[in-house]
């Protein structure tokens, strides 16, 4: 059975609106390393208040914008 993974697309949405990771960071108020770690995929839990805070500056309204759960590319 494939194992799922969470991936990040916040990396995409950020283009998409025309921002920058630093932008992000002073509009949220998180730290940049935060908005790094999370658009980079290595976050090993992803803070609620920290998802919610970038669905409020980016004007997100479904969490699948930022995060989707597939299928793990199998190592061939």
């Amino acid at each position: 059975m494939p194992k799922r993974i969470i991936k990040v697309n916040l990396r995409n949405v950020l283009q998409s609106k025309g921002y920058d990771q630093k932008r992000l960071a002073d509009e949220t108020g998180l730290t940049e390393r935060t908005i790094s770690e999370l658009v980079n995929g290595k976050m090993k839990r992803y803070p609620k208040d920290a998802i919610e805070r970038i669905a409020e500056v980016l004007n997100i309204i479904d969490i699948n914008d930022i995060l989707t759960l597939v299928e793990e590319e199998t190592k061939a």
